[in-house]
């Protein structure tokens, strides 16, 4: 277990440094100058030169790119062109409240999922597999930034029960009634996608071999079930891991919506200010904790299935 464990992050080392060299160059390389959002337009020629020598921008891009690396890896992500303030401060306090989004919505997506999926899978080609068959289409296909703007029209604007902006402030049950629509919203997707996971894998394991042995032999419905869900996590869990990700990095229209104080939300303002310093720092901090995060899913997915660590 711990050699395997030694070998997937010998794995990631090379995808970490792809994704940094990936997330360097796609801003640098973007139509437009980088220093434009700091650049007045009636700047003299000396003036443009120094700003561009203090940012570094006279220097070859391997070099650019080994120095912001070497830095980044120190935790010094640079300082953000529109504010002044370091990088690293502005990520620390978004991503914390996308976390707890991303974790919200997680949970809701997930459970849901799995409930829906599992049931479908034991009833299958009944009404109730079509109806959670057809919920799960509707999560998967609906657009967020839609289902987001129809649930503060009905829940905002007409019943005046929730909040629609912001992150609110104080406690957390002070700020969790502005926690509820976003997190709803974007529960959607990995609803769909787990339901229709767990359906497909639980079905197929209902009519192995296996399973037909365990109900010849007299077990419960429980007794099956639990087996069953042993044999489908591995499956289930790898899908969960990407949808935890896709949660993490894919939230800028929802938290544009719901103006949530997140790295969606701060992401979006530095692509729109060209703040070169805090996009690239956002899109590798993102970039870093989706790599983490599939790492984590294969360790835990050799606790589920031996044989994944045997191949």
């Amino acid at each position: 277990m711990f050699l395997y464990i030694c070998r997937r992050i010998v794995y990631t080392v090379p995808i970490a440094l792809a994704v940094a060299v990936v997330c360097f160059s796609l801003v640098h390389l973007a139509p437009g100058d980088p220093l434009s959002a700091v650049i007045p337009a009636d700047a003299p020629a000396e003036v443009v030169e120094r700003i561009v020598q203090a940012y570094g921008m006279d220097r070859p891009l391997p070099v650019q790119f080994f120095s912001w690396l070497g830095r980044a890896i120190q935790g010094d992500l640079g300082v953000s062109v529109a504010t002044g303030r370091p990088v690293a401060g502005e990520i620390s306090r978004a991503l914390g409240s996308t976390f707890t989004l991303a974790l919200a919505a997680a949970l809701l997506g997930f459970l849901f999922g799995t409930l829906f999926g599992t049931v479908a899978a034991f009833l299958q080609g009944r009404w109730s597999d079509r109806l959670v068959t057809g919920i799960a289409l509707f999560g998967v296909s609906v657009p967020h930034y839609w289902l987001g703007l129809l649930l503060v029209i009905i829940f905002s604007v007409q019943l005046d029960w929730l909040p629609s902006l912001g992150g609110g402030s104080g406690s957390f049950g002070e700020r969790l009634p502005y926690l509820i629509l976003p997190a709803v919203t974007m529960s959607f997707i990995p609803m769909g996608i787990v339901t229709r996971t767990v359906r497909s894998t639980v079905s197929e394991l209902l009519g192995s071999e296996f399973v037909t042995s365990l109900r010849a032999r007299g077990l419960s419905t429980v007794s099956i079930a639990k087996h069953v869900a042993k044999n489908a996590a591995p499956s289930v869990l790898a899908v969960m891991g990407l949808q935890f990700g896709y949660l993490l990095g894919g939230s800028i229209l929802v938290e544009t919506v719901f103006s949530w104080p997140g790295t969606g939300y701060l992401l979006n303002g530095a692509i729109f200010q060209r703040d070169i310093p805090l996009l690239q720092g956002i899109i590798l901090t993102l970039s870093m904790f989706f790599v983490a995060l599939n790492l984590l899913v294969d360790v835990l997915q050799t606790l589920f299935d031996p044989r994944i660590r045997r191949s």
